[in-house]
């Protein structure tokens, strides 16, 4: 939800008191209750027992490039390891061969880190999209059900400056969606993470050391 959204629904929200009052005086029947929900889909989505399967699908489809990053972040701790040992003892064209294999590495390490952040957040994006449209049946009919008359979602932009915990429905729209889109026994993958995130990346590393001016 944007910002215009959530000012628009909060506006919605303070012109309901007063269309009650301007019924009640005119001697009309009142207005039933307004109810309001809470519901941060981003959560929901991935805390679903779908959500969990597919973080661990997409967990294990990562591994092997998160593997291959882990490898050029080994060879650049060597060769670092290398100069910091080699200070004074190696040449200063070995110090230089060794710096500029150093620095090809980084450079290789950096274009596949960021490849990898691209490419698992899209494909973290397309399971959202996936289940978050048939959560969208199951909010509805949790809605029509339960009598709310507006529900927020809050999980894009943080809008709400107070909310009691009984309007947050994101746990009672999981444990719907569980039971209408059940996976198959045996698939659910035990342990896996509650919350949304993305496969794992290797930490970030620095480039290699220069060798120091002599």
């Amino acid at each position: 939800m944007n910002v215009k959204r959530a000012v628009f629904a909060a506006a919605a929200l303070l012109l309901v008191p007063a269309a009650q009052v301007f019924a009640q005086a005119g001697g009309a029947a009142p207005a039933p209750a307004q109810k309001v929900g809470i519901l941060n889909v981003r959560q929901a989505v991935f805390s679903t027992a779908e959500g969990k399967q597919a973080l661990a699908e997409l967990q294990s489809q990562f591994a092997p490039r998160t593997n291959e990053m882990d490898a050029l972040r080994k060879q650049m701790d060597d060769i670092q390891g290398r100069l910091r040992a080699g200070d004074r003892t190696l040449s200063d064209d070995e110090k230089a061969r060794l710096t500029r294999q150093g620095e090809a590495l980084a450079r290789q390490a950096q274009r596949k880190q960021t490849e990898f952040e691209e490419d698992a957040q899209a494909a973290q994006g397309e399971v959202f999209e996936r289940i978050a449209r048939k959560m969208d049946d199951v909010m509805g009919r949790y809605a029509r059900e339960n009598n709310y008359t507006l529900v927020i979602d809050v999980s894009s932009q943080n809008v709400v400056v107070f909310a009691a915990p009984q309007t947050d429905i994101t746990q009672d729209i999981v444990k719907l969606f569980d039971q209408a889109f059940p996976v198959r026994a045996g698939t659910a993958p035990a342990g896996a993470p509650a919350q949304p995130g993305t496969p794992r990346p290797p930490a970030k590393q620095p480039p290699a050391q220069k060798p120091p001016q002599q």
